[in-house]
């Protein structure tokens, strides 16, 4: 079956977003717009099995069959993981005569938050002893300097295959002009070594910097086996469930694609999760009427920042993962260690400090009762009253008492606090590590957050989306009707995306035009094929051009719009002019007087899915109806009666006073004293300062 089929295939459609510690799966009937969600525990050994789990409890609860389903959208973080975890395979490195080294030496730049006496250079992901030299060079231009030396390429695979490593990266000198000699090296080791899996840069990132195009080539082999064996089992299981429905797999760009596709290339699933939570958040901001929004996806390990202008994602061509450098076109998303499992410590120079360290979903945080004694957030949100003592729409129990247990040994004691000053000073830290990573996506890119509403998202996002739109000066906080399992929503809206870039630098004043042209059509051949493998239709098929531009001398490129059409006089001008435009709003100035350099061209395909539409809350009710019981919360030094109310009883157009808790299955809100709550027509509730 093609990725796009027809309507009535296309009916039901599943969305599984794997986190590390639960697995969230939303089921949507195109038809009638009903939604089913359902949140099961994750699988840590085999995330596969979690997935399957997921896929039946959600057919349970909409009383389906799994015939029924006609996609299956995934969002994965076995990519992500292998790599911050050092998990991967044992990679070869094959590189250019008198180029072993480019990885070793790297970049002179250290990590922002780094000590700059202090940093210690991580271990490289391919060590000297398994990088072999190939005598082989060509020129800036694509001019082979030297032929490549096929015998030596044999020597290296016969070597590598004695020593056991199956995984080889291929990255030469300016492949990315001229990439015959990687394919050529590809073909020799499949018969001099046939059960190695070979990733060359020209298949990867076919641009130039070579550290940055090594890294990724590296790291995609580094992945490769693990990703092409767990996406054989979620095609062997679905299989055994009787699921036909095509897999599509969310990428680090915002889009789907095909199970094949993630298998030649699994490094560009790297940001899959968090990509998928930021295409929720535009959906439900557009829904409730905002376009300009910061989403703030608050998990148990991390939180992940994402800013949306005027209904527009940002990308960057800068992200990372972990130590390394991953120049894929995606998702600008910033993120911070801060979530409802980070752990709160008191240093011995007696700080107390919030994360990175996560008590993860084993054993958890101590009101877990799985064996956890470290206080993280979530236990200091549950000793002030912020949950109450259940999660999972009381399918989960939370322990109380060992909560202000571990913070009394570990925090308020060490430093002579009461348990409630010392969960207070958890939560602020971590709110303000939050808004520092707010601010780095937004202030550091000429946007000011105060003009812009918060999605609070993920599991804990709306127990500290108001305290957030406090300290940044925001005026709303959305919160989605489903905000735990927004991520599995925004797969179900995406869209099948891949992109393609050429470095094809162009130096003022004599541009050449017909270059620049003739490698516009070539990248637009590359995504035609592509659609014709996804089975993308004529009429669904859709690409936008871009460029990536900067001054002379400068060593950085700034992305800008490119005009469709042939390339001419006034397109260059119409980017050159987007670009000062763009300067001005990152740095505050601009250079009209400056050369401006074209370097890499960058061509976006899109392929069209059906997309899904939230439905209108009709019900009918009222605070009272939807009010559990009265729950003590700690706030400004007191603690207070404050009501609880059932969510999923909540009608459109209500209005909540603060303070309040909102329960539901995958989520807890809560409702501050200085704030006002209302759910709009879709269920988003819209939550603002009372004094506004």
């Amino acid at each position: 079956m093609n990725a796009v089929s027809g309507p009535s295939d296309m009916r039901y459609a599943v969305a599984i977003d794997t986190g590390g510690t639960f697995t969230d799966v939303t089921l949507f009937d195109r038809v009638s717009g009903r939604i089913w969600n359902a949140k099961t525990p994750s699988t840590p050994a085999d995330p596969s099995l979690g997935f399957m789990n997921g896929i039946a409890l959600a057919l349970e609860n909409a009383a389906l069959v799994a015939s029924d389903l006609g996609q299956v959208f995934h969002g994965t973080t076995v990519a992500t993981n292998l790599i911050l975890e050092g998990k991967g395979v044992e990679v070869g490195l094959l590189t250019t005569a008198g180029f072993k080294h480019v990885l070793e030496i790297g970049r002179q730049d250290i990590p922002r938050r780094a000590n700059l006496f202090s940093w210690i250079k991580p271990a490289r992901p391919v060590t000297p002893e398994r990088i072999r030299e190939i005598p082989e060079r060509v020129a800036i231009d694509g001019a082979v300097l030297t032929p490549l030396d096929e015998d030596a390429i044999r020597v290296a695979a016969r070597d590598f295959k004695e020593r056991g490593i199956n995984a080889v990266a291929v990255c030469y000198l300016n492949s990315f002009i001229h990439a015959a000699h990687e394919e050529r090296t590809a073909k020799i080791f499949s018969e001099e070594h046939p059960n190695a899996l070979v990733s060359i840069s020209a298949d990867v990132l076919r641009v130039f910097r070579e550290y940055e195009r090594s890294i990724a080539t590296v790291l995609n082999v580094y992945v490769m086996p693990a990703i092409s064996n767990y996406v054989a089992q979620l095609k062997n299981r679905l299989a055994g469930a009787s699921v036909s429905a095509p897999l599509l797999i969310m990428k680090s760009n915002g889009g789907v694609v095909g199970a094949k596709e993630v298998e030649r290339v699994p490094a560009h699933t790297a940001l899959s999760g968090p990509a998928a939570g930021v295409v929720g958040a535009r959906f439900v901001g557009e829904a409730a009427g905002y376009k300009d929004i910061i989403g703030v996806d608050i998990g148990g390990t991390s939180a992940d920042i994402c800013l949306i202008k005027e209904g527009r994602y940002s990308f960057t061509g800068k992200g990372r993962i972990g130590d390394w450098p991953l120049a894929f076109p995606m998702l600008d998303i910033n993120t911070v260690g801060t979530g409802g499992g980070s752990i709160a410590e008191v240093t011995e120079t007696g700080a107390l400090t919030v994360g990175p360290h996560s008590a993860g979903a084993d054993p958890g945080p101590a009101c877990y009762g799985k064996g956890g004694d470290k206080p993280t957030v979530t236990d200091a949100h549950l000793a002030l009253g912020h949950l109450p003592p259940y999660l999972l729409a009381g399918g989960m129990q939370l322990d109380t008492c060992a909560a202000r247990n571990a913070i009394a040994a570990h925090v308020a004691d060490p430093l002579g606090l009461s348990i409630e000053v010392a969960a207070q000073g958890i939560l602020e830290i971590a709110d303000n590590d939050m808004v520092g990573a707010i601010r780095v996506i937004s202030v550091e890119r000429g946007h000011d957050p105060r003009d812009f509403a918060l999605v609070a998202f993920g599991g804990a996002g709306p127990l500290h989306g108001g305290s957030l739109a406090r300290l940044l000066g925001a005026k709303t906080v959305i919160v989605p009707p489903s905000p735990g399992v927004l991520s599995a929503m925004g797969l179900l809206v995406s869209q099948l995306r891949a992109d393609y870039a050429r470095t094809c630098y162009q130096a003022p004043p004599d541009f050449d035009l017909d270059l620049m042209n003739e490698a516009f059509l070539e990248l637009e051949m590359e995504a035609a094929a592509w659609f014709d493998r996804e089975g993308v239709a004529e009429g669904a098929r859709g690409t936008t051009r871009k460029a990536s531009l900067r001054y002379k001398h400068q060593g950085f490129e700034l992305d800008v719009d490119w005009p469709d059409g042939d390339v001419t006089g006034e397109t260059v001008t119409s980017a050159i002019d987007a670009f000062h435009d763009l300067h001005e709003q990152l740095y505050t100035f601009s250079q009209h007087d400056t050369p401006v350099e074209i370097v890499t061209l960058h061509v976006a395909a899109v392929g069209t899915l059906l997309q899904p539409s939230l439905p209108e809350f009709r019900k009918r009710s009222s605070l009272v109806d939807a009010e559990i019981n009265l729950h003590p919360v700690y706030f400004n030094d007191a603690t207070q009666p404050v009501p609880v109310y059932d969510r999923a009883k909540l009608a459109a157009g209500l209005t909540i006073d603060g303070p309040a808790l909102l329960v539901q299955l995958d989520s807890t809100t809560l409702i501050n004293p200085d704030q006002t709550a209302e759910l709009d027509r879709y269920g988003n509730l819209l939550i603002t300062f009372s004094d506004d």
